[in-house]
Formats: structure tokens, C-alpha cells, sequence
């Protein structure tokens, strides 16, 4: 009787000392399809102070042939009661053979002392494949979208509200350069009238405004003077306006007949009496004098080709610079132009590379 009493009391005592480290592992799921992830969980209780040691597998290591180990994680230890500790390392684990797999106890070393736990089973399912209808072939499913991040759509957005207000300021800038119409300064081609010309018309002036019957003589016979000087000046090239009567008649000489020269040096010589002399003179002689100026210049005219002669516009100080303002706007509507294109196709290459 004794001897069952020790016996009883040893398996008490023993019951404890055997209770103090337990090894558990679980498995989120029993079935997977082929090429699916399960997840193992092994928790080793112990005394605080105790040191476990799990095991180890490297990536894509086999923990039986046809189960492979992706990856392994520690979660830690966390305090339950009574001084006691539970550590666990999450296994997930993977499977391309549709087949029953056994999986055998995870052993955890405690204190150097082996510690198993309880085997595990996995059914690894594969996909079923309807082999009476071959011909309903199911093509693959569109690529999921990717999710919106607005760091990746932040650039080309502030570019697009850019390249709005740089379109509105280079409207604004057209609008302004329309209103200020151009200025167009046509170069006009002046007939140039030859001497004879210019003489003649000076003194068909001088028949229209009567001045042959005029009383004042001396008005008469200045312009007319003046006239044949200017004419003389153009038509042989010395300073007529500026000698004498007679003067001008020994240039002349050398140039002209004596009968021309005669009679011209008499309307000079009649000129001088009126002006200086206020001298009379009656109407034939008035008209005899305008006689031998036109016989005078039809003598000793030269005709040759008249020449247009440009005459440039002259640009008022207002019009200069209101020509520099329209150059200013074209330059700025241009330089807008180009940046706003330049950022359009950029904006478009940027959306097509986020949206392929």
C-alpha cells in the first residue's frame, strides 16, 4: 500500500515539471489552391528567462518535398500569468502539387531540451479543368488598376493650370496687339523733274498768277530772275543764285550762242533797273522778257530720263515707339506660344506613361 502511495505522489509531482514548457502549432487554413500561401503559427510557452530556439529554414527551402518555406516571422514574446512567457514564429508556406500533405511536429528547442509539437495536415487543391469542353477557352483578366497617387499626378496637373494662365496671358497680349493697329509707312516714288521742267512750271505760275500785267514790276521780275537762276544753277552746275547779272553772263559764255546769251543779258540788265533802279517798264517789254526766258530754257535744255526719286516716311516720336511696343508683344505672344506647346506635349507624354 505504501509503495502505490509513492507512486501516486511521484506522477504529481511530475505532472508539474512537465507542464512548465509547451509546444502548439496551428494552421490558418487546411486546403489551399495551387500556388497559394498558408500561414503556420508556432507558440512556445515557457518560464520567464527561458531561451527557445525555433527552427530555421532559408527562402523557398523545402520543409517536405512539395511544401516550401517562403518566409518566417519572430512576433516576439508576450507575458501570460503565473510567470510565464508565449514566443511565435509565423511560417507561411506554399505548394505547387495538388496532392494530401503531412506535415510533422515543428520542434523548438527550450533550454538546449527538444520540444515538439502536434503534426499538421494540407490539402493543396488544383484548379479544375474542364476537359469535356476544351473549346471554352477563358482568356487571362485584365490587369488591375493601379491605385491613385496623386504624387504621380501632381506634376502634370500644376503644368496644365500653368499652361492655362500662360495661354490666358498670351490672349490677353494678342487682344492688345490687335487693338494697336500697325503703323505702315509707305516709301512713295517722287517723279524727279529735270531743270527745263521745273523752270517752265515756275513760269506757268507766274502767267497764272498775272504777274506780267501787274502794276508791282519789280515782284515780277524778281521770281522770274530767280527762276532762270535756279535753272541755270541745275542746268550747268555753277552757283547762279549767289553772282551777279553779269556774272552770270561770262559763265554763260563759254556755254551758249551769242543771240540766246544777248538777249538774256537784256532781261538781266531790265531786271536790275526795276529792282534797283525802280525803273518802268510797259507791257510788251514785260512780255518780250518772258519770251526770251522761255526761248532761253528751251534752247538750252537737255532732256534726258527722268528718275523716280523714293522718299522714305519719317516716323513721328509716338509712331517709333508704339512700332517697338507691337515687336515687344509679338516677341513675348511667341516665346508664351512655344512654352505652352512644349508643356502641352509633355502634360500628354506624362498622362500616356501613367495611364499605360
Amino acid at each position: 500500500m505504501r509503495k502505490y502511495l509513492h507512486i501516486i505522489a511521484l506522477i504529481f509531482i511530475s505532472l508539474p515539471l512537465s507542464a512548465q514548457v509547451t509546444v502548439e502549432a496551428r494552421i490558418d487554413s487546411i486546403e489551399m489552391l495551387v500556388g497559394q500561401q498558408v500561414h503556420v503559427t508556432v507558440d512556445a510557452t515557457m518560464k520567464e528567462g527561458s531561451t527557445a530556439v525555433f527552427p530555421v529554414y532559408q527562402p523557398t527551402q523545402q520543409l517536405i518535398p512539395g511544401i516550401e518555406v517562403i518566409a518566417s516571422m519572430d512576433q516576439g514574446a508576450r507575458s501570460i500569468e503565473n510567470g510565464y512567457i508565449k514566443r511565435s514564429v509565423i511560417y507561411t508556406l506554399t505548394s505547387f502539387d495538388d496532392t494530401l500533405y503531412y506535415l510533422p511536429p515543428f520542434v523548438v528547442n527550450v533550454d538546449g531540451k527538444p520540444y515538439e509539437s502536434k503534426s499538421l495536415a494540407l490539402k493543396v487543391l488544383t484548379v479544375e479543368v474542364d476537359t469535356l469542353h476544351p473549346e471554352n477557352f477563358y482568356p487571362p483578366k485584365d490587369a488591375q488598376d493601379n491605385p491613385f497617387l496623386w504624387s504621380d499626378w501632381s506634376l502634370s496637373f500644376w503644368l496644365s493650370v500653368a499652361m492655362l494662365l500662360l495661354m490666358a496671358i498670351g490672349y490677353y497680349l494678342y487682344l492688345r496687339l490687335r487693338d494697336n493697329k500697325p503703323i505702315i509707312k509707305t516709301i512713295k516714288l517722287v517723279k524727279r523733274l529735270l531743270p527745263h521742267q521745273r523752270a517752265m512750271k515756275e513760269i506757268e505760275q507766274i502767267k497764272a498768277e498775272k504777274m506780267v500785267i501787274a502794276e508791282d514790276s519789280k515782284e515780277y521780275y524778281t521770281k522770274l530772275t530767280d527762276t532762270l537762276r535756279r535753272y541755270i544753277e541745275e542746268r550747268y552746275g555753277f552757283s547762279a543764285m549767289e553772282m551777279t547779272s553779269s556774272e552770270i553772263i561770262d559763265n554763260l559764255t563759254r556755254h551758249g550762242d551769242q543771240q540766246s546769251l544777248e538777249e538774256l543779258r537784256q532781261l538781266f540788265t531790265t531786271a536790275d533797273l526795276v529792282k534797283f533802279a525802280k525803273y518802268s517798264t510797259l507791257i510788251n517789254e514785260n512780255d518780250a522778257n518772258l519770251v526770251n526766258a522761255i526761248d532761253f530754257i528751251n534752247k538750252t535744255k537737255v532732256e534726258v530720263q527722268q528718275q523716280d526719286e523714293p522718299q522714305k516716311p519719317v516716323l513721328t516720336e509716338e509712331e517709333q515707339r508704339s512700332q517697338k511696343e507691337r515687336r515687344v508683344l509679338k516677341s513675348v505672344i511667341i516665346a508664351i506660344s512655344v512654352a505652352c506647346v512644349g508643356m502641352l506635349a509633355y502634360i500628354v507624354y506624362s498622362v500616356y506613361q501613367l495611364l499605360i
